[in-house]
């Protein structure tokens, strides 16, 4: 934990993600830009700047079953060590810019779209 705070889950971050929508990191060209925050209370950024890292590690929603012919990249091997997450970056397509799509890497790795927020219990 860092000064008492900690990553969030995948679940607390889509709680706080709905009903913000993901166009508001989107310029008038419909790319994803980074833009600077402004001030005052409640969440901001959550898309268009950084892949957001939560602390649940990327695995199949329970009750998920890939549909018939689907490749093979639904299976444990494929999802081992990998992490979730959530937002967008700078250079994801517009269409990946919404609050339900999941994204995953490797922890150890190093990113350059991946940042973090950082929550705390109340």
């Amino acid at each position: 934990h860092w000064a008492g705070a900690r990553l969030p889950t995948e679940a607390e971050w889509e709680s706080a993600a709905s009903g913000m929508s993901a166009a508001a990191g989107l310029d008038t060209a419909h790319a994803v830009r980074p833009r600077a925050a402004g001030r005052g209370e409640g969440l901001r950024q959550m898309f268009g700047e950084v892949w957001q890292w939560t602390a649940s590690a990327y695995l199949a929603y329970p009750g998920f079953r890939p549909a018939t012919g689907a490749i093979g990249e639904y299976n444990g091997k494929f999802m081992n060590g990998q992490f979730v997450l959530r937002g967008s970056s700078c250079a994801t397509p517009r269409g990946h810019s919404r609050a339900t799509y999941r994204n995953f890497f490797q922890p150890h790795q190093r990113w350059q779209f991946s940042g973090l927020r950082l929550a705390r219990d109340l």
